[in-house]
């Protein structure tokens, strides 16, 4: 008897992406209270949240670790195989494993829970069977149950898998609201990242002190045009008795002085500012400094404090490796 035609790819990949959908959709009827009871377990956890898994599982599971970490949750990826052969001492009272096995019945998995068992550590686990000795044997067990695998043969783990993962991510999630995780402990844990860079806050990035150009309201225009040559931004602040922010002064604004104005040199920098400056207070993120230059069409903001003084000046420049466009 001859195979059967191959299907169309795209018929293949249109059933495939439908079954692992429906996978993850099928998730939530299943959610329970022992999802709440997870949460709450992983959250007050003294230590960390030990995640494992064999083959396909322990693949999801590392990603889980890593999620988990990233956003607030202390985690990390520990082999069931490696575990018994000495890794076991990475577990520590305190600690909460979370652990992931589709069948419920790999044997690394269910030698590793004897010992957890022993050391007194809470497991967590997610199968697809709510009566395999896994669950059994979990204080709190999370169901990922499917009604097939997108693989044709009904055999690789792919929608199992999926939907393990996207249980996993919506532990993180949760336990990530629980915490109160905020955009700066994103970019406390991501300094490095493009995510982390745009989460930074302009006081970060601002020039300030011998850097920041600034003269006062009395300096003569001979001076402030020095200033500005100085500092390398193409602008200065100019500031009274207070340090007060009054107005600024650009290489565009010399410009236009310049065509009309041959007295220039003999006038003030409170003569020829520009009042009501953008500016733009130090704790707001990168990327509203960002949307507020293009808004308004400038190159710099001034950073002032809620009282109005200058702390620093930010230019479109300091932004261009951030990677915000």
């Amino acid at each position: 008897m001859s195979p059967p035609s191959p299907r169309p790819v795209l018929e293949v990949a249109e059933t495939v992406l439908r079954t692992e959908a429906n996978a993850i959709l099928g998730l939530i009827p299943q959610l329970d209270a022992a999802f709440a009871e997870a949460v709450s377990l992983l959250r007050d956890a003294t230590g960390r949240v030990v995640c494992t898994g064999m083959g396909k599982s322990g693949l999801v599971m590392q990603k889980v670790a890593a999620t988990l970490a990233s956003t607030g949750t202390p985690a990390f990826f520990l082999h069931p195989a490696e575990a018994t052969h000495g890794d076991l001492g990475m577990v520590v009272r305190g600690d909460v494993v979370l652990a992931a096995s589709f069948s419920g019945t790999t044997g690394e998995l269910l030698q590793l829970v004897e010992t957890l068992k022993r050391l007194a550590i809470p497991l967590v686990a997610m199968t697809g069977h709510r009566e395999s000795p896994l669950a059994r044997h979990a204080d709190v067990h999370l169901p990922v149950a499917i009604d097939k695998e997108a693989c044709p043969l009904n055999l690789a783990p792919t929608a199992s898998t999926t939907a393990t993962l996207a249980l996993g991510d919506a532990l993180a999630m949760a336990l990530m609201e629980a915490r109160g995780f905020t955009p700066e402990d994103f970019a406390r844990l991501h300094p490095g990242g493009r995510l982390g860079k745009r989460l930074l806050k302009v006081r970060q990035l601002m020039h300030r002190g011998e850097d920041l150009p600034r003269v006062g309201r009395d300096t003569p225009m001979r001076d402030a045009i020095y200033e500005m040559s100085r500092k390398r931004l193409g602008i200065t602040g100019v500031v009274d008795e207070r340090g007060r922010l009054l107005g600024v002064i650009s290489d565009g604004d010399l410009r236009r002085l310049l065509e009309r104005d041959e007295t220039l040199l003999r006038r003030t920098a409170g003569d020829c500012m520009q009042t009501a400056p953008k500016t733009i207070d130090g704790d707001e993120l990168a990327s509203a400094a960002l949307g507020k230059m293009e808004s308004h069409r400038i190159t710099s903001l001034f950073v002032c404090d809620p009282e109005g003084v200058l702390e620093g000046v930010v230019h479109l420049h300091d932004l261009w490796g951030l990677e915000l466009f």
